[in-house]
């Protein structure tokens, strides 16, 4: 299996880094980064399908539709199809295909498919991992500013007396979205690593409310 990885990482890395867009969220370091993840979490699997697993890391993002565009729920499934196509044409393992498909539409939280395999769970927390802690932080405030949303609420950046909204308001994305993270995990170890991350970038928020002039969450 360690020589199929390491014949088809650079290959999978150049499929993925063709189709590679202007986002700095989803470039080919998150996908290294996705797939440092996965072999994190395969070590607690010795069940899954490295092989199936790396493909769908590389690959799962082939379609990456910005946040706000009317189609981002399809997207998974336009890199699933895609995917299969380049797999195919590059002599990927034919009856590996349909597991990397389901595992890159599984993956996607716009587009709620429920994991089935022990490999799209696996994808699936490796890449939501990846919206955690500090480079999730970075990755946060990077879309923030692409979609053209402010820092934080002026004058309640906690959201103690509004509703949060994270599309006007970078900083309510954590408790919006990425609070929610670690509950969806389908691992153990993932969701290990998720509330740890978790933790850690509840400290974060804190401080930049009190760094902001706020009230701190729960103050």
């Amino acid at each position: 299996m360690n020589l199929l990885i390491s014949h088809w990482q650079p290959r999978l890395a150049d499929i993925a880094q063709a189709a590679a867009g202007d986002d700095g969220a989803h470039d080919l370091q998150h996908l290294h980064r996705v797939w440092h993840s996965a072999t994190e979490l395969l070590a607690h699997s010795s069940e899954a399908d490295a092989l199936v697993v790396l493909a769908a890391c590389y690959l799962h993002d082939l379609v990456n539709l910005p946040k706000n565009h009317p189609q981002r729920s399809t997207a998974s499934r336009q890199a699933a199809a895609l995917a299969s196509a380049r797999l195919a044409e590059a002599g990927f393992p034919a009856d590996r295909l349909a597991a990397v498909a389901h595992a890159i539409e599984a993956h996607s939280f716009s587009a709620a498919i429920a994991p089935r395999t022990l490999e799209a769970r696996i994808v699936q927390d490796a890449d939501r991992l990846d919206a955690l802690g500090a480079i999730g932080l970075a990755r946060l405030f990077y879309t923030a500013g692409r979609m053209g949303s402010a820092l934080a609420h002026g004058d309640d950046p906690g959201a103690l007396h509004r509703v949060p909204d994270d599309r006007a308001y970078a900083l309510d994305h954590i408790e919006c979205k990425l609070a929610t993270l670690p509950a969806t995990m389908q691992t153990e170890a993932g969701q290990a690593l998720a509330n740890e991350r978790l933790d850690w970038l509840r400290g974060f928020r804190d401080r930049f409310i009190a760094e902001w002039g706020g009230a701190a969450a729960g103050a």
